[in-house]
């Protein structure tokens, strides 16, 4: 018998043209959905600094295996949100004063630059959606909820890196911004620092709405120092007061 379809076999039947089926669509790696969940407990405080991460309690809270907890550690390890303690397991890091100087030198560059690019660069569908994401994050200011205006607000610092349309920009923004997320939320617990930071706010989209980089850059570049100086202020009344030190183990 001929290897002909059974459809062609089927008198008065034409010859159906074939659909080639969808492409398989990955979920993303349970690990990395794990690490998303700990990276937000860690930058919200709800892990706190020095606090153990045993694997067998937080399998239970996100309900997945002690697998992908172990990994999402080792992910966040490479992101300096956690440390590796060798034979005693892992627990969330601190940060130094130093620390928070050199990350916030580096993370104050970085986006002055994107915010120069990004004024000369975005599409002016760029800018609106940006604008639609500032108008929000003003919401959540006048209502006093930080935690969605702190969302947005890392939204609309990461929509002006991608709007400076430079991939090696943007890979180092990447590298960075776990670290910068953490001290940008703690810096947001001074009321002072959060109206400061809104108004900052409301000056660089003037500025991008101009299409003025220099100017959207320089307002950026205070911006993120003006995090770090408040994050200092808040460490220095610590004790010990040179750093955010790690708490003892429980």
């Amino acid at each position: 018998m001929s290897d002909m379809s059974h459809e062609n076999l089927v008198p008065g039947r034409a010859r159906r043209s074939r659909t080639p089926p969808a492409a398989i669509v990955r979920a993303k790696p349970l690990h990395e959905s794990a690490a998303e969940r700990l990276r937000d407990m860690i930058v919200e405080g709800r892990l706190q600094v020095g606090e153990r991460l045993h694997e067998a309690n937080l399998a239970a809270v996100l309900r997945v295996s002690r697998t992908p907890i172990r990994d999402a550690i080792k992910l966040l390890a490479t992101e300096g949100l956690v440390d590796l303690i060798p034979g005693r397991g892992a627990r969330v890091s601190g940060f130094s004063i130093e620390q928070v100087r050199e990350l916030f030198e580096a993370i104050a560059g970085v986006e002055r630059n994107a915010s120069e690019l990004a004024a000369e660069r975005m599409t002016e569908r760029e800018f609106e959606k940006l604008q639609r994401l500032h108008e929000r994050m003003a919401r959540h200011h006048a209502a006093g909820e930080r935690q969605p205006y702190f969302r947005l607000n890392q939204e609309i610092h990461l929509a002006i890196v991608a709007a400076a349309k430079n991939a090696t920009l943007q890979a180092i923004h990447a590298s960075l911004i776990s670290r910068a997320r953490r001290a940008r939320y703690e810096a947001l617990a001074s009321q002072a620092r959060w109206i400061e930071a809104m108004a900052e706010h409301e000056r660089l989209m003037a500025a991008l709405a101009d299409r003025n980089g220099a100017l959207a850059g320089a307002i950026m570049h205070e911006h993120d120092l003006g995090t770090a100086r408040s994050m200092v202020a808040a460490l220095e009344k610590m004790s010990p007061p040179a750093s955010l030190a790690a708490a003892p183990e429980r």
